[in-house]
């Protein structure tokens, strides 16, 4: 039997040959889809491989001989993992693939926050030499509390990476890190309130869920301390966008760092745009040219070991095969 693997969205370059290159054998056929039109239209998808593109039911019904759907990247929100389930399609992510990049972008988001970067561009960039003007607003991460909300992969390597600039980290997560780990990590274990309450910056570390929407909205804002930074780097729903902004403009935080947010793409002339202390970046997280390195080798091993019959490594509806 040869299987047709498509690879949908827009990749780092490369990406195409070096999956041809890894999966090597007479059992596929290799497709590459780049625009939407093309992929609401395809229906002969055995494998398919996603990065920003979605699965709902529609895409999930045209294409009848579906067999495994792959997430390039961990979350997998934009698939309809139940629908997939009862038609029997294996749904597969690559957790921790991009944990690193992830990490570094929500550090460089609470630096550049912290230290007014937007306003002093816009200063220098209308000929204000702003050396001395937000010097009372500025902060650094030495001796700050940072609250992790979330200790997975990206979680915990956001910990680590804090922590070298002299960060305080504590942590919630449904799921409580064992004993051993939270020394390895230097993660102290507070719960939800605490950390909203008590944290300079608060930064999000989980999946969107049908539970977590708007997980920090008006009441969670208000209960933050004055001045406090909050970061999102998971998914856009989980904060309220508005409140936030809101919660900005009046002073009550000093400013947010947003790689995701809840109307993506973002129009132009949207309000958080116009808030010199929110930076908003367009979901680039994970995206970096050498996550391939890490992705291809993942998504590879699964679809080998599907055709080979033997355990898939990183099963999302694993409940319903292995």
């Amino acid at each position: 039997m040869k299987y047709r693997v498509v690879l949908a969205g827009k990749y780092p370059q490369g990406t195409f040959e070096r999956l041809k290159a890894a999966l090597n054998r007479d059992s596929f056929d290799f497709v590459k889809v780049e625009n939407e039109e093309e992929y609401n239209s395809m229906k002969d998808a055995d494998i398919l491989i996603l990065r920003v593109f979605k699965a709902p039911r529609k895409i999930i019904d045209n294409n009848k001989n579906l067999k495994i759907i792959m997430r390039w990247g961990a979350g997998y929100d934009s698939v309809d993992v139940d629908y997939a389930s009862k038609k029997g399609i294996i749904v597969t992510n690559t957790p921790g693939a991009n944990a690193y990049s992830v990490a570094e972008l929500t550090i460089m988001l609470m630096l550049a926050v912290g230290r007014k970067l937007l306003s002093h561009q816009e200063c220098l960039k209308n000929g204000i030499w702003s050396k001395n003007t937000f010097i009372n607003e500025s902060y650094s991460l030495n001796n700050k509390t940072l609250g992790i909300i979330g200790a997975g992969n990206i979680g915990r390597r956001v910990a680590k990476y804090a922590q070298v600039f002299g960060a305080k980290t504590q942590y919630y997560d449904e799921y409580r890190l064992s004993r051993d780990q939270e020394k390895i990590y230097n993660l102290e274990f507070k719960n939800f309130e605490e950390i909203i309450k008590t944290s300079d910056i608060v930064t999000l570390h989980v999946p969107l869920t049908k539970n977590n929407f708007h997980l920090i909205g008006k009441d969670e804002i208000n209960i933050m301390k004055k001045g406090a930074i909050l970061i999102n780097t998971s998914r856009g729903g989980l904060i309220d966008d508005m409140e936030l902004l809101k919660a900005v403009t009046s002073g009550k935080l000093l400013g947010a760092g947003l790689d995701v947010v809840e109307n993506e793409p973002l129009d132009k002339n949207d309000e958080l745009l116009k808030n010199s202390n929110i930076i908003v970046t367009p979901h680039i997280g994970g995206g970096t040219a050498d996550i391939s390195d890490v992705i291809i080798p993942m998504i590879s091993e699964d679809i080998i070991n599907f055709i080979e019959g033997v355990k898939i490594n990183h099963i999302v509806n694993k409940e319903l095969f292995n």
